[in-house]
């Protein structure tokens, strides 16, 4: 019979698998860092430089809480209603840990309202209108109470002007970037891009590597690119990325169910 867990996230009964997933998750995390160190030696980089952002959407809030364990403090979320409920979730498993959580997926500006309650950073910003959306929502939440300061936000860049998959192209970006610089309850740190799959990721990165130069020359606080998948992060880190965002080769395929 399994003893009782002294872990409050484990149902009682469930601790071998819990404990199996949380070896999994560690020997994952490990790769991970060993491929982004390793990275950042073949591109003559300090590791410091480059900081993973864990993708957990549709993983489990036992699965998040476990990341915590390992010693991650930054997850990105693409749904804001997942998000919203797994964030509580995470914060009653994880009381005392200090979690960033950023919007990486696409957001409609009628969730704006909503984002802004638990986003600490929303990197998927792609047209004024949105960013004006954020804005408004932001200042309320500043004037109610329930935030103490600007959101951070990165611009998406897109390398192809897929409108399938957001992002603003060459010739909207830059304009986008000095209007959010503008607004008082944004404070623009960066570009995030995600490079097409089926581009040669060479051109992809050198194309983002120069958008993300361009907004830095422009606005020298913006300085964070955050570029790179479980795919390509090696590609963007010789390109320059200071954040890749790393999904199932962080917690697999297919998240398995925790208890």
């Amino acid at each position: 019979m399994t003893p009782p867990s002294t872990d409050p996230t484990v149902p009682v009964g469930d601790t071998v698998t819990a404990e199996t997933r949380r070896a999994e998750l560690a020997r994952r995390l490990a790769a991970v860092r060993e491929r982004i160190a390793a990275a950042c030696a073949a591109a003559g980089r300090d590791p410091d430089e480059v900081s993973l952002l864990a993708v957990t959407k549709t993983v489990p809030a036992h699965d998040v809480a476990l990341l915590v364990d390992l010693g991650l403090d930054a997850f990105g979320e693409n749904r804001v209603q997942e998000a919203m409920a797994k964030v509580a979730e995470v914060a009653a498993l994880r009381p005392a840990a200090r979690i960033r959580w950023h919007l990486v997926g696409r957001l409609q500006r009628n969730k704006a309202r909503a984002a802004v309650q638990w986003a600490h950073r929303v990197e998927s910003v792609d047209s004024t209108r949105l960013a004006d959306a954020l804005d408004r929502a932001v200042r309320r939440a500043l004037d109610e109470g329930r935030r103490a300061g600007p959101l951070s936000v990165l611009v998406q860049y897109s390398v192809d002007g897929d409108p399938n998959r957001g992002g603003a192209p060459d010739g909207v970006i830059d304009k986008l970037a000095d209007h959010v610089a503008t607004l008082p309850g944004l404070r623009l740190d960066g570009v995030m891009a995600v490079a097409p799959l089926h581009a040669d990721p060479e051109r992809a990165f050198a194309a983002i590597a120069a958008a993300a130069a361009r907004i830095r020359s422009a606005h020298p606080d913006a300085a964070i690119l955050s570029a790179g998948m479980s795919g390509d992060l090696e590609v963007a880190i010789r390109y320059g990325s200071h954040v890749v965002r790393v999904g199932p080769a962080l917690v697999g395929e297919r998240p398995i169910a925790s208890p």
